[in-house]
Order: C-alpha cells, then sequence, then structure tokens
C-alpha cells in the first residue's frame, strides 16, 4: 500500500532559476539539515548500476539502495529510495515544474510505503505531510532567491570553527588583499572558507564559482592559486572519467598524478589528457577545515547540470518526453558501461534515441517538442542525454598550465622526470627581437641587457591580460601558451599594435617578430620546467622566424577559425605558402601587420 501526499509552491519568477534551486537536491538536504553518508556506487554482473547508502537518522540506523535518479532538465525529476530496514520499505519524491504566467508552480508528490505496524502508524500520524510543511518553508526561502532579493536559495549549515582557524582564515585573507587581489574576490573565497556548506568547499571550482559570484574569472583563478601558496586552500589534480565525469583519481602535485585509471562504474581504462580530463580543483586547506565527507544525495540534477535527460527504460520500452534542447553538441549514452554516439542539434525535430544491448543509435525524427527513447535490450537501461559544455566550468590542466600565475606560483609543480602528458590543442606564440645584435654593438651590453629585460616585463603583462603565459625565454625570444588560440591571436596583434608603448622617445627602439600556431602537444618537464613538446611549438617558431621587424605570422590551418579570421582579415598583407626548415609539406600561412595604437607611450 502506498501512501502519497501531493502539495504545490507558486514562485514568481522563471522556472529556470526556480530548477537551479529545487534540483539541487543535495544542497537541499543539507540546508534540511539531513546528515551526509557513504555510498557505494557499483556494477552489477548485468550491468545495472547499484548505490548502496547508509545513514542514521534519530534512532535508527538504516540502510538503503538508491534507484538511479530521473529527469528533464527544467521540468521534472523523481528520486525513488528502496529501503532495507526501519517503518519504511520506500520512499519516493517528485517534482514537477509548470510555467505560469511570469512565475512557476513547483508540484511536489511525497510516496511511501510502510513496512509493518510502525510504517502504518507513522504515516497515520501526518509524517508526509510534515515532511511537506518543511519542504514548503525550504520553497519560501528559495522564493527570496528567485526574486533576487538573496544571493544564495538555501541558509546552509555554517561549520564549527576553531579560534586558532578562524585567525588563520583572516590572517590569509589579508595576505591576499596585500598581494593586490580584489577585495570582492578574496571576501568571497574566505568566506567560502570560513562558511560553506560541505557541497560547496568540498571541490572548489573557479570558474564555477566567478560565474556564480559574477566575478572576473581570470581574478578568480589567480586568487585561487595564489590562496593554495600561502595556506588558504588546497590544491587539487583531478583525473576525471571521460564518461561519467567522476573525479577517480586524485593528486596534490603534478609529479604524483596517475598516467591512466580506470572507472569501476563505467568499466573503462583511460589514459590522462590535460585538455580532456584533468581538472584543477580546490578545497579548504587540511589546517583550517576539515570536511566531514560522504553523500548528501547522489545523482542529484544539479549535481550534473550538463545532463538534459536522465531516464530510465524498461525492457522493450518506448517512451516520449517533453524536452527542449538548444543548439548545441550532444551526447547520447547509457548510464550503464557500453557505448554512446554524438549529434549536433541545430533546431526543429530531434532524433530518437534507440537504445539496445551494448548500442546506442539514432532514430527517425521525434515529434516537434519531444524526444523518443526505445529499449530493445532485455534489461533496463537508464538514457542520458549530455550536453558536450561541461568545460566552460572546468580549470582544465591545460588552462592552468598555460596561466601566467600558476608559472609564478607553482613553478615546482612538474611532471616526473620522463613523464609526458597529451594536450589535444594548446596555441604557442613565438616571439623574437629583430637587429638585438646591431642594439648590443649601438647601446653597449649594459644598457641593451636592460631593454631587453624591460621588454620581457612588457610581454609578460601583455600575455598575461590575455590568460597565457610565459613558457620561457631564450635568448632574447620568448615562448608563450595560450589554451585559447584566439586568445593568443591577440596577444600577438595587442604586442604588435602597441609597440609605441615599448619604445618611448629618447630610447633606441626595439622591434619584434612573432609567429602564432595551434594543435596538439605534448606537455613535458624540461629543465625543471613544465614545458611544450612537438611540431605545434616547432612550427610556431618556424613562423616567427619568416616573420618580419612588426609583423606577426599564423598558420592558416589557425586562421580557418571564424572568429580569428574575423580579427585578421582586415590586418591581413599576405597570404603565402612556403617552405620550412623541419616540416616535409609547404605551409599556407597569413602575414599580419597590426596598426600601431595612436598616443601609445
Amino acid at each position: 500500500m502506498t501512501i502519497a501526499h501531493p502539495f504545490a509552491f507558486r514562485f514568481d519568477g522563471p522556472r529556470a532559476k526556480v530548477w537551479t534551486a529545487l534540483a539541487d537536491t543535495a544542497r537541499f538536504n543539507e540546508a534540511s539539515g539531513l546528515p551526509a553518508h557513504p555510498v557505494v556506487d557499483a556494477t552489477a554482473a548485468d550491468g545495472s548500476r547499484i548505490f548502496r547508502a547508509k545513514a542514521r537518522l534519530g534512532p535508527l540506523n538504516l540502510s538503503w539502495t538508491d534507484l538511479p535518479a530521473n529527469w528533464v532538465k527544467e521540468r521534472w525529476f523523481e528520486h525513488d529510495r528502496l529501503i532495507d530496514n526501519g517503518p519504511l520499505a520506500r520512499f519516493r519524491v517528485t517534482l514537477t515544474l509548470e510555467e505560469d504566467g511570469d512565475g512557476c508552480w513547483a508540484r511536489y508528490l511525497y510516496e511511501a510505503e510502510p513496512r509493518g505496524m510502525a510504517g502504518r502508524m507513522l504515516l497515520a500520524t501526518g509524517f508526509l505531510e510534515r515532511l511537506g510543511r518543511h519542504a514548503l518553508k525550504m520553497c519560501a526561502r528559495v522564493a527570496r532567491f528567485v526574486r533576487d532579493e538573496a544571493a544564495d536559495p538555501f541558509d546552509l549549515p555554517s561549520p564549527t570553527l576553531e579560534p586558532r582557524a578562524l585567525d588563520q582564515i583572516e590572517r590569509r585573507r589579508l595576505d591576499l588583499l596585500a598581494a593586490g587581489h580584489p577585495a570582492e574576490v578574496v571576501d568571497a573565497l574566505a568566506a567560502l572558507v570560513r562558511e560553506g556548506g560541505e557541497n560547496d568547499v568540498r571541490r572548489i571550482r573557479p570558474l564555477a564559482l566567478a560565474r556564480k559570484q559574477g566575478l572576473e574569472p581570470r581574478a578568480t583563478v589567480t586568487a585561487c592559486l595564489d590562496g593554495a601558496r600561502r595556506g588558504l586552500l588546497d590544491l587539487s589534480w583531478d583525473l576525471l572519467c571521460p564518461r561519467c565525469r567522476a573525479a577517480k583519481l586524485q593528486a596534490t602535485s603534478l609529479d604524483q598524478l596517475a598516467a591512466e585509471a580506470h572507472c569501476d562504474t563505467c568499466a573503462i581504462r583511460y589514459d590522462r589528457d590535460f585538455s580532456r580530463n584533468v581538472e584543477v580543483t580546490f578545497r579548504p586547506a587540511a589546517g583550517l577545515r576539515t570536511l566531514v565527507g560522504g553523500e548528501f544525495c547522489l545523482l542529484g540534477p544539479m549535481s550534473t547540470p550538463h545532463i538534459m535527460a536522465h531516464i530510465t527504460l524498461q525492457p522493450g520500452q518506448d517512451r516520449r518526453i517533453e524536452v527542449e534542447l538548444p543548439p548545441g553538441t550532444y551526447r547520447a549514452r547509457t548510464l550503464e558501461p557500453g557505448p554512446e554516439i554524438l549529434f549536433d542539434h541545430e533546431g526543429g525535430p530531434l532524433p530518437a534515441i534507440e537504445l539496445a544491448e551494448g548500442a546506442v543509435a539514432l532514430g527517425p525524427a521525434s515529434p516537434d517538442g519531444q524526444l523518443a527513447l526505445s529499449n530493445r535490450a532485455a534489461r533496463p537501461l537508464l538514457a542520458v542525454i549530455e550536453q558536450r559544455d561541461w568545460v566552460r566550468d572546468a580549470l582544465t590542466a591545460d588552462r592552468v598550465a598555460a596561466t601566467q600565475a600558476f608559472r609564478d606560483l607553482f613553478s615546482d609543480q612538474v611532471l616526473r622526470p620522463g613523464d609526458e602528458v597529451g594536450i589535444a590543442r594548446v596555441a604557442v606564440l613565438f616571439s623574437d627581437l629583430a637587429g638585438s645584435t646591431a642594439l648590443y654593438q649601438k647601446i653597449g651590453e649594459a644598457a641593451a641587457f636592460r631593454r631587453v629585460r624591460e621588454h620581457f616585463a612588457w610581454l609578460q603583462q601583455i600575455v598575461r591580460e590575455h590568460d597565457g603565459a610565459i613558457v620561457k625565454t631564450i635568448g632574447d625570444a620568448i615562448m608563450a601558451a595560450f589554451a585559447d588560440p584566439l586568445n593568443a591571436v591577440r596577444a600577438a596583434v595587442a604586442i604588435q599594435a602597441s609597440t609605441l608603448e615599448l619604445n618611448p622617445d629618447g630610447v633606441p627602439p626595439l622591434a619584434l617578430k612573432i609567429g602564432v600556431h595551434a594543435g596538439p602537444s605534448i606537455a613535458v618537464t624540461l629543465n625543471e620546467r613544465l614545458d611544450y613538446f612537438g611540431s605545434t611549438a616547432n612550427l610556431a617558431a618556424r613562423l616567427q622566424s619568416i616573420a618580419g621587424p612588426g609583423e606577426v605570422v599564423v598558420s592558416a590551418a589557425l586562421a580557418d577559425d571564424p572568429t580569428i579570421s574575423e580579427l585578421v582579415a582586415p590586418i591581413t598583407i599576405e597570404f603565402a605558402t612556403v617552405r620550412l626548415r623541419g616540416f616535409v609539406e609547404p605551409v599556407p600561412c597569413l602575414r599580419l601587420m597590426p596598426v600601431p595604437l595612436a598616443g601609445s607611450g
């Protein structure tokens, strides 16, 4: 016998914002005062996923199986729990969001199955109604967030910290302010360490934090790195499963990061790749705060916000769900170990997703506004439809390695000797001084060296402003790296366009030659620094060698990017195919002549 209790709450705000709060079930449970609990995530012999958990609730030590949650982003979710002992045998929560003019209705349904007389008595005394009243109080708090009257939807319990820890947090906050970091970023980090909920501090992701709190991304990343250096935070290198995105291995230093890992959940072994599956995260320094561990809710929708639909299908079941997918690239897979398929959606009808034993395929077009799903396997399968832009908020290792703050603060973070890591794409910029030998002869070695040193500092500032990092200097040349190729080209153009700043009146003028290329690379440790090895760096260096004073030469392959081609089109003076030393085939490239900035210097 199932006992049900429905209730509802109307929000004066958009459904999407309500979803970000109510679908964040882990933070909802933490704010409700529920305890974190251990969860064992395993794969059964038939390939199905099993989530076993246990916790003490009041006088009861309960154990249960969490069935995988089902949801469609911004529309509905359902959680189902099979309980081994205690007065209830099953507990299920369903939430549906319905638009209502400029507002939104949240409609909850709590369902429970009693176990014996104790369970029937518990439900007869209004247990579900009491839970419902508590949920409505939580909704009232969320309503302030939806109306933009509160920065956070929940009042999370603050940790109890020792006075000594609070004093150290304040000292490190003042140190970061004294170092010149923006006050709004420093205060946000200190408050997070001091007061943040468990879910918020276990894996602090700087880019996600910046987006959520309206902070400048580069400043947030830099402050997190400096905070780790000064003892406010601990830095972690997380080796993620490329399929489920869970952090399967973690290391506190780069030389301890494993070269490969195995995901028992997805039944795959995978290699590390700085661009695809190594993420840098932070947490409060161990000496300041002890984290409890465990889960407040497993597989809640906002735990994986890139997943648009997460739907269980029974054997032979056909199902249509209402869903809206914005244009983009998506991946369809099963929660269980198995294959996957990518598809591009440019608007209009979505392709049907057809699951079978060991297969995922695209079918004919679904009806407008719907997604057709089918399962032809002899066992239940859970269909997952996810966006591929999870990396938007991920400080991947290729990004952090191309950050000047990381190079400055963590120069000791290098790979083991002889170790190497693949990088899917990195942009490399080489610059060199034109006529430096004549400069040394003209003004003397001491004066020329001073000018060269000043020009290195000037270059570093421009590279830093474009989210890049100087990897090394080679004589009068630099090698810089950028995670975003567009930033590399922008930096090259900015350097040449602002050389009047480098050459004020009365000093011997300096002229630069620059080459830029992007492509795959290998990260290695050379001369006790993290460096890049391979044809991408070699080609950038060769392009620099054919540039004239004041010019930038970029590979045509790089300029094919629409955003880059738009940038370089007005300043392209030549397109050529050239033979370069070390390359068998001629290389197409563009020669750019940026316009100097008026009034510089």
